[in-house]
């Protein structure tokens, strides 16, 4: 999935390109506003991620020729203008999303992560199984089998095993996981990730070609015999 930032900060461009490559985006950076409708055209990047203010130039003057491209990217602002009417006024210019500085690295993502879904084309095939080791996840009847063997999973324990599959090698945050599994913003302060991340162990103990690890004080991350 490729990713376009732009913004006139060398620094955060390039703190922001190494972190989304790293989850496995390819990201083009840009830190030339009078280039940037040229690298959009160019590179047809699904999200675009602006500085409101880039350079002496507000991006919003150039939301609507963006939107205007053959492919146009959906667009994320950054900005450090917290006033509601700031933001409201991106939304209305054409921004899909908005985002104040300074902000998370792990908000950015998961809101790239959900503007990613929504720009997938209606028409466009999603993998329908996943196989990672001796498993396959079979997406549509949400069931993951063994060797022909359903193992039985609750509906949290299918999705929390999945998004291990789809990030296997990645470490995984509390945080991350809590955002797509949950659909949760805030840590409820319980202990519930550890709890299913143990269930989820437990089912695949009878294997030993996929083990969900632990890396103190970073998250978790799914790792193959394999890797």
């Amino acid at each position: 999935m490729k990713i376009l930032i732009a913004d006139d900060e060398l620094p955060l461009l390039s703190f922001l390109q190494r972190g989304l490559e790293s989850e496995g985006y390819d990201v083009i950076s840009e830190s030339d506003v009078h280039n940037l409708i040229v690298t959009i055209s160019s590179e047809l990047p699904v999200v675009a991620v602006l500085d409101r203010m880039f350079g002496d130039v507000d991006s919003l003057v150039l939301i609507q020729s963006i939107k205007r491209l053959p492919s146009p990217p959906m667009v994320l602002l950054l900005t450090a203008m917290d006033d509601v009417s700031d933001r409201v006024d991106g939304l209305r210019q054409g921004a899909d999303d908005y985002l104040c500085k300074p902000f998370d690295f792990e908000e950015l993502l998961a809101r790239i992560q959900a503007m990613t879904r929504r720009a997938v084309p209606s028409n466009q095939h999603i993998e329908e199984t996943l196989q990672c080791g001796p498993l396959i996840l079979y997406r549509d009847e949400r069931i993951v089998r063994h060797a022909g063997v359903e193992l039985s999973l609750t509906r949290l324990e299918y999705d929390l095993l999945e998004f291990f599959v789809e990030n296997r090698g990645k470490v995984l945050s509390r945080e991350r996981i809590l955002q797509r599994v949950w659909q949760s913003e805030k840590d409820p302060m319980t202990n519930i990730v550890d709890v299913y991340i143990s269930r989820v162990r437990h089912k695949l103990a009878f294997t030993d070609a996929l083990i969900i690890e632990t890396l103190r004080g970073n998250g978790y991350r799914l790792t193959t015999a394999s890797r």
